[in-house]
């Protein structure tokens, strides 16, 4: 089972097998390693050299940032090697008249999570699309990419439906957020319109009762913020996913 999770494909075919064929399961790894401490500056620029995050702070958005620049990147080169084995431009199996924004599920595992609470950060000041302007925007993009991926860093950010944190652990503070001011302003774009997102937390039982690692902090944050938007606006408890389109899952 090691071997498996220490290789990225076995890891995509992983979560397809759990979440379903018609996913597109993409895997990040960081791009820097300080010894066995992975370190990803590129999505938190406040990383000591270590990895580890001073603090998160949504300014530039250089999570959801990063995350377009590795997709739209990795399609580029997906599609010159189907294009060149195939010997004809490549084609995307899903029917060109579909016409709304993927769907994406992020997990972060060990310290991956840290890039998750960059992207809650971002996501709780990214401005509410409407359904009209995502659609407007979509048929000015490529459609094979708006197919598979989210077209910008907007559209990432108002696709998420689901964060799940999936072993999480730092050796300092910060593994989760455990600010209150970040989940209600998630919370008020909710009620100004926002998809629904849920967030699933894993863990083992010490995890849950180590006081250090804020695991029951977070639930607690996000439960209270959560009961307080609902009795606001009871659209706001109707937060499931309808239809999984992506998958990202980033490593520690």
């Amino acid at each position: 089972m090691i071997e498996r999770l220490s290789n990225l494909q076995k890891i995509a075919e992983i979560l397809v097998s759990k979440f379903g064929g018609s996913v597109n399961a993409w895997v990040i790894e960081a791009s820097i390693f300080n010894g066995p401490f992975a370190v990803y500056r590129d999505f938190i620029p406040s990383v000591n050299r270590w990895g580890e995050p001073k603090s998160y702070s949504p300014a530039g958005f250089p999570a959801s940032t990063s995350t377009i620049s590795l997709l739209s990147n990795c399609l580029k080169e997906a599609k010159k090697v189907i294009s060149t084995k195939e010997k004809e431009p490549s084609t995307t199996s899903v029917s060109s008249s579909s016409s709304y924004q993927p769907k994406t599920y992020i997990l972060g595992f060990s310290k991956g999570g840290t890039v998750l609470n960059q992207l809650v950060a971002e996501l709780s000041i990214s401005e509410v699309k409407s359904n009209s302007k995502e659609q407007h925007r979509s048929r000015e993009s490529s459609e094979d990419d708006f197919q598979i991926i989210p077209h910008s860093k907007e559209s990432l950010i108002n696709s998420i439906t689901e964060i799940h944190y999936v072993d999480v652990g730092l050796n300092s503070a910060g593994a989760y957020i455990t600010d209150h001011n970040v989940i209600e302003r998630i919370s008020k774009r909710l009620m100004q319109g926002a998809p629904g997102i849920r967030f699933v937390l894993h863990g083992t039982p010490r995890q849950w009762c180590d006081s250090r690692i804020n695991l029951s902090v977070q639930l607690k944050c996000i439960k209270e913020s959560g009961t307080a938007a609902s009795d606001k606006d009871s659209r706001i408890t109707t937060m499931i996913l309808i239809e999984l389109r992506m998958c990202i899952i980033v490593l520690g």
